[in-house]
């Protein structure tokens, strides 16, 4: 935790955002905000609403984006009234105050971040890719794993905020490196959900009870995080979004696109590509992405049944 209270900032409060942003006010954290939309209630009580991002860059000495994608943070860091405005206009004014960080913990393009590092780093400021997995309920426990790419004086100088956020913090590499972890993340997530959904429709079908089949299987080598929890929603049909499908889309369409760049062949990756664009089509895009199973059942027609 961070030993004497800072002006920070926050941009983007959805799903993920607002408790990520609610931690560093429990702290007691001077935090400014600006968010598409409206700023929930619970962050508004306690944080100083801003009118624009630049706004936010201009008060904050840390300025944290939490975005879908990689358009979003590109108009959040450049567009007009941004963050590089405000980064301009602080550095020319009174104090001028030089030498701020910007921290983007959204999912986004590693090639489009390294850009996004040197336009940064061109105003005299520094810049973190410091994407998270863990979800809705990793941002509400504060127990997020957090990637980041870039100086590892910045990163020093950052970790007593991201660890108010997250328990499993890595500084991987440089700028980059961060986004390219969360992409490699996104692809062993994605192939897990498969698995498990094969697994319980299959299960399913041939008889067996899938909620005992994956007690069962809890005990064994193919135990898994994703079996634990994405298989029992699975099975109870919950697929409320923790984490959305079109943002898992994205997310592989990031690492398809890096492995085209690459000439690298993902054939697993893009076949669950494939399979979350049909569960898309069937009107589940804003699905938790282990809603996957349905496409699976569909090609089955047969669904996994409690």
């Amino acid at each position: 935790m961070a030993s004497t209270p800072q002006r920070l900032g926050f941009i983007g409060l959805g799903i993920m955002g607002a408790p990520m942003a609610g931690h560093l006010l429990a702290a007691g954290h001077t935090v400014f905000v600006h968010t598409h939309g409206k700023v929930p209630a619970d962050i508004a009580s306690r944080a100083t609403v801003c009118a624009s991002s630049r706004e936010v860059a201009q008060k904050a000495d840390i300025v944290f984006t939490m975005v879908p994608d990689t358009p979003d943070v590109q108009a959040v860091l450049f567009g007009q009234d941004g963050v590089a405005e405000g980064l301009k206009a602080s550095a020319s004014g009174p104090a001028g105050r030089v030498g701020k960080t910007v921290v983007d913990m959204s999912s986004i393009s590693p090639i489009e971040t390294k850009a996004f590092a040197r336009r940064i780093n061109e105003l005299g400021c520094d810049y973190l890719d410091a994407p998270v997995s863990g979800g809705e309920v990793g941002a509400k426990a504060a127990s997020l794993t957090i990637m980041v790419g870039g100086p590892q004086a910045a990163f020093d100088r950052v970790l007593p905020l991201l660890q108010l956020m997250g328990k499993n913090i890595t500084l991987v590499g440089g700028n980059g490196d961060g986004q390219t972890t969360k992409v490699a993340n996104q692809i062993i997530v994605a192939l897990n959900i498969a698995a498990v959904g094969e697994a319980l429709v299959f299960a399913s079908k041939a008889g067996a009870d899938p909620a005992k089949v994956r007690q069962a299987l809890m005990g064994g080598f193919a135990a898994s995080r994703i079996l634990e929890v994405h298989g029992e929603r699975m099975i109870k049909r919950t697929f409320n979004p923790g984490f959305r499908i079109q943002l898992h889309q994205k997310d592989l369409n990031l690492a398809l696109q890096g492995a085209k760049a690459l000439g690298v062949s993902l054939p697993g990756t893009a076949n669950v590509a494939q399979l979350m664009q049909a569960c898309a089509a069937h009107g589940l895009a804003d699905s938790d992405h282990s809603a996957l199973v349905r496409a699976l059942e569909i090609l089955a027609k047969h669904e996994v049944a409690s």
